[in-house]
């Protein structure tokens, strides 16, 4: 069986560029993918050396944009790169994805993961707001109320992805592991198809 692992933050604009691919990648070879939404600046970044986006030289901050924009051109994937709410408190939205991978399955919380990411870098939604969480479950066919009320149910399963990440040496987001094998960033999924297809 063909399982990918794949840690994500739901305001990262790479994990947003590279979502749907990975799953038109996995459905093509066969393989499953198992969300694993994780602490990225909050708990991983201290242990890897990572800062946070306003924290880093001014220099890779402006390549940062650059790469964006070529990206989004070359994946004809509508991208913002100044929205309206970056950066943005992901935690409550990583709670409910969590929790929806408990309750719904990988499916679901796949499904609810590209709504958070459009929403930030493409509809110009804060999903720091409650209510934006609550109405994009909804969107997805998920009892967004009851999500949200429920979402700190979620806290023990974000700390064990949490923890995994930092034990298998993940320092960013979107991470994929296939076999145990590390993939960092969208821009490897070349190399993610590759691996399944030698599979």
């Amino acid at each position: 069986m063909k399982v990918i692992e794949y840690f994500l933050i739901p305001q990262s604009p790479w994990a947003y560029l590279g979502h749907e691919r990975l799953r038109q990648i996995a459905a093509s070879h066969g393989a499953t993918i198992e969300p694993k939404p994780f602490l990225l600046g909050e708990r991983v970044f201290p242990q890897s050396g990572g800062l946070p986006l306003a924290q880093r030289p001014v220099q890779r901050q402006a390549y940062r944009l650059l790469e964006l924009q070529r990206w989004s051109r070359f994946l004809a994937v509508p991208l913002n790169i100044h929205p309206a709410f970056f950066p943005v408190d992901g935690t409550q939205a990583l709670q409910i994805i969590a929790l929806v991978v408990e309750r719904h399955g990988s499916h679901a919380a796949l499904d609810l993961s590209g709504r958070y990411l459009k929403a930030v870098w493409a509809d110009e939604l804060n999903i720091a707001d409650p209510q934006v969480l609550v109405q994009l479950a909804e969107a997805c066919g998920l009892n967004g109320e009851t999500l949200y009320a429920d979402r700190e149910q979620a806290v023990a399963l974000l700390e064990r992805n949490t923890q995994q990440a930092i034990d298998r040496q993940v320092f960013g987001a979107p991470w994929y592991f296939y076999r145990n094998e590390p993939f960092w960033g969208q821009d490897r999924l070349d190399f993610l198809e590759r691996a399944l297809a030698e599979t």
